[in-house]
């Protein structure tokens, strides 16, 4: 019998204007902290965003270069520092990540832990600055470094037909954007402009703050009064995003590239999303769909009919999305396509067998049981259920599979709506 499950569990409060979030626990040897700064994905800020993350982590008013601030994540005895932006439905997020050792472990007495504080205070609030702007020296190297990283997504063919897909399934709506931006937005930021949207980011947008270790609620507040103190002002409220919309036609778009293997994607939409009742019913849905290897997309057609490399399907909770993913031999792609529609019939018809939506739910429960293993997954799940306005327990999720049946996954199955089928293609004219 399964061991029962500690339920993840946050103590929040406000520290100036920050929504703080604390989880004490022995688990790890490490505090882990994570900032998140929660934006609108929208056209106008989207590349200003993701240029922010490169720029940020280049260089603090203390530590002016690059050499420095390494050098002080090595007198933090080894820290892990990064900053990245994700994207969450129509969100784009502006994530700081900073982990420490646990002070307790050292051999030293050092004040790790408020030092952690301090330096992620400096990163957020006192970043480098040439006349009340981003230094010129580093902006254009990050914008020069944000454009490759752009420019790459072609290189991971799989990442680029997913993001090609999205581009032509959401063309009039913010989700079809790329969380990295528009490399033809680049040339007109300038460190002036990028510093005072990044005042505003601050002190308007919601900011939430983690902290995952063996610590005091009571100490970690003092030390974010102490060190994170951006300056904050009236709050603005980030228009809802769109996750409704009905399909009335079926689309089929086709890319040529130079490849040797095809990358056929179909887009779906579930109208279903983190925050609904059906949420739970969604996940097992999918695990039978192309969740895992016993899943019918795998087992028919990659084991059975041999058309694809790979065959899986994937779920964006917040947009309400459903992507089936294969890669294929360009000459199959009819048959690859009936087949793997026909899966989505089956499991919209309920053929789903006991041992299918036994293992699936088993599976799932495994997966979710693992978060308890990772501070990052701990606070993704808790964040994701702030962003959704729902807050998810982790032991009602995993009830909630359990309780799944078949009704429930054929119900949650018949709203699902093929919306576009996408093969990215070599450049033969032949079949």
């Amino acid at each position: 019998m399964a061991a029962p499950v500690k339920e993840i569990s946050f103590q929040s409060s406000q520290v100036n204007g920050l929504n703080l979030h604390i989880m004490p626990t022995e688990k790890f040897k490490t505090t882990t902290i994570v900032i998140m700064i929660e934006q609108e994905l929208s056209q106008a800020y989207v590349t200003k965003t993701a240029l922010l993350a490169h720029v940020l982590k280049r260089a603090t008013a203390r530590f002016p270069d690059t050499r420095k601030l390494s050098e002080h994540l090595d007198m933090l005895y080894g820290a892990i520092f990064d900053i990245d932006v994700v994207k969450k439905g129509e969100r784009q997020i502006l994530q700081v990540y900073l982990e420490v050792p646990n002070e307790k472990y050292l051999s030293d007495s050092v004040p790790l832990l408020e030092q952690a504080f301090q330096f992620a205070g400096e990163v957020l609030v006192h970043p480098y600055l040439e006349n009340q702007a981003f230094a010129e020296k580093y902006l254009n190297t990050e914008k020069e470094s944000l454009r490759k990283r752009i420019e790459s997504l072609i290189d991971d063919k799989m990442r680029y037909a997913n993001q090609r897909i999205t581009e032509e399934m959401f063309k009039d709506e913010p989700f079809s954007l790329l969380v990295y931006g528009r490399r033809e937005d680049l040339a007109a930021i300038d460190g002036a402009g990028l510093y005072q949207y990044y005042r505003e980011l601050l002190a308007h947008n919601p900011i939430d703050v983690f902290v995952v270790g063996d610590v005091e609620s009571t100490q970690i507040q003092e030390y974010v009064k102490a060190h994170v103190q951006p300056e904050r002002s009236q709050p603005v409220t980030l228009p809802a995003a769109n996750t409704q919309k009905d399909v009335q036609q079926v689309r089929e778009v086709v890319d040529r590239l130079d490849v040797s293997q095809g990358k056929l994607n179909i887009g779906c939409r579930t109208h279903v999303t983190y925050k609904d009742e059906d949420y739970p019913a969604l996940q097992v849905c999918n695990g039978v769909l192309g969740g895992f290897p016993h899943s019918k997309l795998f087992i028919n057609v990659r084991e059975k009919a041999s058309l694809a490399y790979y065959a899986v399907s994937r779920l964006e909770s917040h947009k309400g999305v459903l992507m089936m993913m294969s890669g294929i031999d360009v000459a199959n792609y009819e048959r690859a396509v009936s087949i793997m529609k026909e899966q989505l019939e089956q499991v919209k018809a309920g053929k789903i067998s006991d041992e299918e939506l036994n293992l699936t739910k088993a599976t799932l429960t495994n997966q979710f049981r693992e978060l308890l293993d990772s501070a990052r997954m701990m606070i993704d799940f808790t964040y994701n259920g702030l962003l959704s306005g729902r807050k998810r327990l982790l032991t009602e999720m995993l009830q909630a599979f359990a309780d799944t049946t078949l009704e429930d996954v054929k119900r949650v199955a018949a709203k699902i709506q093929m919306d576009t089928i996408y093969l990215l293609r070599d450049r033969k004219e032949s079949v």
